[in-house]
């Protein structure tokens, strides 16, 4: 497993939902000279969509050199082709990730953007508006979907590009010689000393050198934790050891506090009703959010670390897909963070123990049957690595 780098000297900002999101990459794609790498999970045709669309369209017919990744089962088969002949028209080089499944179940889940070398883009928010579902365009939402992105500048945004040209390279046709060196080469960055101010790290999750990289860096630092932690997640299905180090965190006397999207998936909500009678017994407070669609995969852990990145806390983001968090280590940014979150909790619904004493013996069995059926599909296709 590797540890996460941290690299010192970043100017991170933390961007709010699409309001801070999306003029702030569209800026930056319109500023763009050189070369942009785009990675996204979903690329919806909508107002939202056209109109990175059209930055990025803009900016290779001005010259600039736009690679751009979308995932073929994220954003549709209709959606993607018919958007890959508008991007290759203009000038845009586009790849589809894993159309058909023809490299298995596996999704990039990524969202990056790396602009010029100099600006980089990573977080959980997706190419579609914010006032409607992301699984169902057509669906409007009460309010804003709750997610982060960070915007990066300074050391770290090399990484990331490397990781970003990578990606790039590996979706192409390459040697078997070729391709093994490559993920050698992969992320040879510098770990600086515990005393650098304004560190920052950029961790992914494959199926290979980072297999477990993004659960390391959580598990690491939950087991470090000695005031509070604080994740808030959509889609809450982690595997054993996840879930002990939460319990664990929170019967050594720190503040653990769960906030997770619901509503969405029904069999997802199952799984995570089924852990909540071990994680109440243990001390960990949990928050489900129904405001809207809760989108985020954040967390702040006591008063500097934090995270923002695609990685939801299941099984399908820790063991299976591709994913990008940036992990930073400072005590504005957390702090900021942290009042995203609190205020959220403040607006969720809190899970009590004896919420449970009231809840049928039939709907218990149904939460245990829902995550042995999901444990059992984790482990098929994470080839067992979901426990």
């Amino acid at each position: 497993m590797r540890p996460v780098d941290f690299i010192a000297d970043n100017e991170v900002t933390l961007l709010h939902c699409g309001t801070d999101y999306f003029p702030a990459l569209v800026e930056a794609i319109d500023a763009a000279q050189y070369d942009i790498y785009f990675e996204t999970y979903i690329f919806a045709d909508d107002e939202t969509g056209q109109r990175v669309l059209a930055a990025l369209m803009a900016a290779a017919k001005r010259g600039v050199a736009v690679r751009m990744i979308t995932d073929w089962f994220g954003t549709g088969h209709s959606q993607v082709s018919r958007m890959h002949a508008q991007l290759l028209e203009a000038g845009v080089e586009h790849r589809i990730f894993n159309p058909w499944f023809l490299r298995g179940v596996t999704r990039t889940h990524r969202k990056v953007c790396v602009v010029d070398r100099s600006l980089a883009f990573v977080g959980g928010i997706n190419i579609n508006d914010d006032m409607f579902c992301d699984y169902d365009h057509s669906i409007p939402l009460s309010a804003p979907r709750w997610d982060f992105a960070v915007a990066v500048r300074g050391p770290l945004v090399a990484a990331i590009h490397q990781e970003a040209a990578a990606q790039w390279q590996r979706l192409g046709k390459m040697s078997v010689v070729r391709r093994i060196g490559l993920y050698r080469d992969m992320r040879k960055v510098d770990k600086i000393s515990r005393e650098a101010l304004v560190q920052a790290g950029f961790v992914v999750r494959d199926n290979l050198r980072n297999r477990m990289t993004i659960q390391r860096a959580y598990l690491k630092a939950l087991g470090r934790a000695r005031k509070s932690v604080l994740i808030a997640n959509p889609y809450f299905a982690p595997g054993r050891k996840f879930r002990r180090a939460l319990s664990q965190a929170a019967q050594r006397g720190v503040e653990v506090v769960l906030l997770i999207g619901v509503g969405e998936i029904w069999l997802q909500d199952a799984v995570a009703h089924s852990f909540y009678p071990k994680l109440l017994a243990s001390g960990v407070k949990v928050v489900e959010y129904h405001k809207t669609q809760l989108h985020a995969k954040v967390a702040v852990i006591d008063d500097d670390w934090a995270t923002v990145g695609s990685s939801n806390v299941d099984g399908l983001s820790l063991f299976l897909n591709q994913e990008a968090n940036v992990v930073i280590k400072d005590a504005a940014f957390a702090r900021s963070l942290r009042e995203h979150i609190e205020r959220a909790v403040a607006e969720g619904v809190v899970i009590h123990a004896h919420d449970f004493a009231h809840v049928g013996r039939f709907r218990r069995i149904g939460y245990e049957v829902a995550y042995v059926f999901y444990r059992t599909l984790m482990r098929i296709f994470a080839v067992g690595k979901y426990a």
